[in-house]
């Protein structure tokens, strides 16, 4: 299994029978690591309905004839808009082609179109996904929860936590999601984006550290065999 970061929230999980993109916001992302035209997939995950995480989830769906595989009110919203989907909700998991997909709790909200009258979209979820005997998590944007250790019961190889602050944990909370998710190893995201999520994930790192933890800090486009 291999796992590569675009950058943001976003990453392509590459499994034996699979290419699964998670949270896809390429186009117009300012640390994206590739154009949304040139990727390929076979699915996309979307952990909530802001556009920082689904922004290119649409028009790959439509070319690519990829499902979308998101909480049930934000697939309806894809379905209706001529996108093949896959609804489920918190707590409910499912067996894919390729592996087994669960939806877990976020701490977030998640809409489209924010201002005056913004589109509610379900659910805010983290993503748990199992294949090739590998147990990715990937968080979402989430605040800390006590709830985390009960995820952490799946046997996580790899989490993906966001470190960004202000929308979500900061370094502390997720070091602190650490000692509750006990995974094997560690990647922050949602951080340095734009200014308001700017973080040194060094110092992450060294807090994950100090409470015994590993953390690989990705690069958008470098790749990690899981």
């Amino acid at each position: 299994m291999r796992l590569t970061f675009l950058g943001h929230a976003c990453f392509l999980l590459e499994t034996s029978r699979a290419r699964l993109l998670l949270d896809p916001f390429l186009t117009g992302n300012p640390a994206a690591a590739a154009r949304a035209e040139d990727i390929t997939c076979d699915y996309l995950l979307l952990s909530h309905g802001h556009e920082d995480h689904t922004g290119d989830a649409l028009a790959l769906s439509r070319r690519l004839g990829a499902p979308i595989i998101a909480n049930f009110e934000l697939a309806e919203y894809f379905a209706a808009q001529g996108a093949k989907v896959h609804g489920m909700n918190p707590g409910g998991g499912f067996n894919f082609p390729f592996g087994r997909v669960k939806l877990t709790l976020a701490h977030h909200s998640s809409s489209a179109e924010a201002g005056l009258r913004p589109i509610y979209l379900g659910s805010p979820c983290g993503l748990l996904i199992q294949a090739d005997g590998k147990t990715v998590y990937h968080a979402g944007d989430t605040a800390l929860f006590l709830d985390l250790q009960l995820i952490g019961k799946a046997g996580i190889d790899v989490a993906l936590l966001p470190i960004g602050d202000n929308y979500t944990m900061g370094p502390e909370d997720a070091a602190a999601a650490l000692d509750l998710l006990r995974p094997r190893l560690a990647v922050p995201m949602h951080y340095n984006t734009w200014p308001v999520i700017a973080q040194d994930p060094a110092r992450f790192a060294a807090l994950a550290a100090a409470g015994g933890h590993a953390v690989k800090i990705l690069a958008p486009g470098a790749t990690l065999e899981v």
